[in-house]
């Protein structure tokens, strides 16, 4: 069904390119709109989309394409429970109605159909919506799966593979390979859920790089042995990562996940792509929505770009590159801690100056900004930073 739904939505490139010159241009009055919570990295590489080449470059069409067909979100859970942390929960009526209203609004796509999409440059079903969980709670399966499954809805849940008939809290192997044969994909998330960035004391790069990559693979051993199948999917722990653990992630093969908000285009990096939380105080579905139906902020390149940053240092300037097709400078908005960011207009897009210390945790700064297309619908884009604490190590 989402094949046939995804080949009815298929243009040829050659009418997108006819529809991007003739498309009307929109004004719009400026104003903000204030979204407290994630942020995002974007991607320094741009995807190609070669069309016609006395026309445009192959970035500008992927740029100028029609959002909604190049745009999707992935949403992120943990427990589904009224007697877990609220932080990191769902509770069952909630959970139900998130699903209804996809149901309703929206087309929900396995990871799967999303991953192939982004490889094979192919348009995905207009508000398209991905369902994804974290550690492999038992309570998915004991309050989540039936509703998913009531709506039809293929999801992941990515596991810790070491954890598995160890911890009461978390999915036996039997209950993972019965719901795998109900429309669940299982993926990695590390073999026992650590602080990939976390050193040990006198730890060299090389031998923490080794003993990374040893745990991701074993992961993936596991998953293979049992299930018969792997992904190379990794969600990151926490949702922590820095440059050179994405570069292996890249250099193993792996497609990486992180925590930070934003929705996912062909224009995202392939080792940190977005999800929106939607458990604890982001929830509820009046806010979530605007999340949900939100698209992908077609950023082309960040300068200086930042994960890694220490106690009490500042980030300073940071250079945004983005298209403005669809986007009006003065609409713009970027958020960290909940306070408004100073924004300058670039050559290539835009800048920030984030002069707040940053603290052990971690945190986000968001940019938004409406659609002028769209009026209904906002770009989304989310920077991660990570701070240790002093010894080194990071905070659960």
């Amino acid at each position: 069904m989402i094949n046939a739904f995804l080949k009815k939505y298929t243009t040829s490139r050659t009418v997108a390119v006819t529809l991007l010159l003739t498309a009307l241009s929109f004004s719009a009055h400026g104003y903000k709109v204030k979204m407290q919570g994630e942020i995002v990295q974007p991607s320094s590489e741009s995807a190609e989309f070669a069309t016609t080449q006395n026309l445009l470059s192959a970035q500008k069409l992927l740029l100028k394409a029609a959002s909604s067909e190049h745009s999707f979100v992935i949403l992120l859970y943990h427990h589904v429970g009224t007697d877990t942390p609220r932080s990191t929960s769902v509770t069952p009526e909630e959970l139900e109605q998130h699903m209804a209203y996809l149901a309703e609004n929206h087309t929900v796509i396995s990871l799967d159909t999303a991953i192939n999409g982004l490889n094979n440059k192919t348009p995905f079903p207009e508000r398209a919506v991905v369902i994804t969980f974290d550690d492999g709670y038992k309570n998915i399966l004991d309050n989540g799966h039936s509703i998913l499954k009531k709506y039809g809805f293929e999801y992941t849940i990515f596991i810790n593979p070491a954890q598995i008939d160890l911890l009461s809290s978390q999915l036996s192997w039997e209950d993972v390979k019965k719901m795998s044969k109900e429309g669940v994909t299982f993926a990695n998330h590390t073999l026992d859920h650590l602080h990939l960035l976390d050193r040990y004391p006198g730890e060299s790069n090389a031998n923490w790089r080794a003993r990374i990559k040893k745990n991701i693979s074993s992961a993936e051993e596991s998953l293979i042995k049992q299930l018969g199948y792997s992904k190379k999917w990794l969600a990151y722990p926490f949702g922590e990562f820095d440059g050179e653990l994405k570069a292996m992630l890249k250099d193993m093969g792996y497609v990486g996940f992180g925590q930070h908000s934003g929705a996912v285009s062909q224009l995202s990096d392939m080792q940190a792509l977005p999800r929106f939380p939607a458990a604890g105080r982001y929830a509820k579905l009046d806010t979530l929505r605007t999340k949900i139906n939100s698209l992908a902020m077609p950023v082309t390149a960040v300068r200086p770009l930042h994960y890694v940053i220490g106690a009490e240092d500042v980030a300073g300037e940071v250079n945004i590159d983005v298209s403005l097709d669809d986007i009006s400078f003065s609409r713009i908005a970027c958020y960290f801690g909940g306070d408004s960011l100073p924004i300058t207009k670039t050559e290539k897009g835009f800048s920030v100056d984030i002069q707040t210390p940053f603290y052990p945790g971690r945190t986000r700064v968001n940019c938004t900004a409406p659609s002028v297309k769209q009026r209904d619908r906002f770009y989304w884009y989310s920077m991660p930073f990570f701070t240790p604490k002093a010894d080194g190590t990071y905070l659960n």
